[in-house]
């Protein structure tokens, strides 16, 4: 009974065939792979931008620092939710690849900002001070770490506030098939149809080894990026390998049937929990991530009995009271079953 993390879960078997199939004799190196001139193609097609630049990286951290690092000044300021990976969970990477760039954290309830905390946040940035971080871009994460999802209108009331002051958008799309499969929306009309100048378009989490493209949909951008991967030593020398998990990714829509299954996994789980009177939820359910709370008695017996996930804050412990409420993190992923969920929700049934 898996649901710690969509890291956990293996790599889809369409994804190891491709690989295998792309082991097969010699291949040009550092992006000039065949492949990689139809995942080029695949994703302008997708995204309805044929003119935009497009590049593959190994890790969802490298997508995002190197896609903040080209498009903010090291003295500039990003905005970015409390709970965003960019805050949370990369290091201080995209502070590094920036090359000093400032963090700026913008609220708003389940992980999602608001357009009103979003313009007191930049109009609160003063300009023309020598001594001050000046504004630099605002950085969006959908799916957000909440499990909540942005609507195109949300990001477009978003992306409005940060053309006032002529800052740039990036969409930290990790988990982005899920929120595609959760708004029935589409990848243009996520992003540059809502204002959004490039994306982090994740592959890992939902069924690859280890993949993650860069759209820019602002070609200009695309040397210094080449530039700062290189030097940032994320340019892959067999880079066919990358190539050959997004070219499989995208074909017959393999990226949103499996966030398909992700999403519908969880709503099976969520739909199982909202039956218990002892289960509450701390964030609406949108994606493939659910955040409840429950007497720890039930944490425990799952946990005993095999289930993984995570406790939050993760500092929390089985050992207390049976009736102190403690919050968890669960994450459903492209290979997760009915019997896991099953097996959880009966491990966490009241029995009275």
């Amino acid at each position: 009974m898996e649901f710690g993390s969509d890291n956990n879960a293996g790599a889809a078997p369409e994804i190891i065939a491709a690989v295998n199939e792309a082991n097969a004799g010699p291949s040009p190196s550092y992006g000039n792979d065949p492949i990689m001139d139809r995942v080029r193609q695949k994703i302008r097609e997708i995204f309805e931008a044929p003119e935009a630049a497009v590049y593959l990286v190994g890790t969802g951290t490298a997508a995002n620092a190197l896609s903040l690092a080209i498009n903010c000044t090291p003295w500039g300021t990003v905005y970015c939710h409390p709970l965003s990976h960019v805050e949370n969970d990369e290091c201080g990477a995209p502070e590094f690849f920036i090359g000093g760039g400032k963090l700026k954290l913008v609220q708003g309830d389940h992980g999602k900002m608001t357009p009103e905390a979003l313009q007191t946040a930049i109009g609160g940035t003063p300009q023309g001070d020598v001594h001050t971080s000046q504004r630099g871009m605002v950085t969006i994460t959908n799916t957000t770490e909440a499990g909540t999802v942005y609507s195109p209108s949300e990001i477009a009331a978003l992306s409005r506030v940060a053309k006032q002051y002529s800052l740039p958008v990036h969409l930290d799309g990790s988990r982005f098939a899920n929120a595609v499969v959760a708004t029935g929306c589409s990848p243009a009309e996520m992003t540059w149809k809502s204002g959004v100048d490039i994306v982090s378009f994740g592959g890992t989490k939902n069924g690859c080894l280890g993949v993650e493209a860069v759209v820019i949909f602002d070609p200009a951008k695309a040397w210094e990026f080449e530039l700062r991967r290189k030097r940032g030593g994320h340019l892959f020398s067999k880079h066919r390998y990358l190539s050959a998990q997004m070219d499989a990714y995208l074909t017959s829509d393999l990226w949103l049937k499996l966030a398909a299954h992700a999403n519908g996994q969880a709503k099976r789980l969520s739909d199982g929990m909202a039956r218990m009177p002892h289960v509450k939820f701390l964030h609406p359910h949108a994606a493939n991530i659910l955040f409840v709370s429950m007497p720890r008695q039930y944490h425990r017996q799952a946990m005993n009995a095999g289930a993984h996930y995570y406790l939050h804050p993760f500092s929390a412990s089985l050992d207390g009271p049976d009736d102190e409420r403690i919050d968890a993190r669960l994450v459903c992923s492209w290979c997760t079953s009915d019997r896991e969920i099953d097996q959880f929700l009966a491990l966490i049934r009241d029995q009275g």
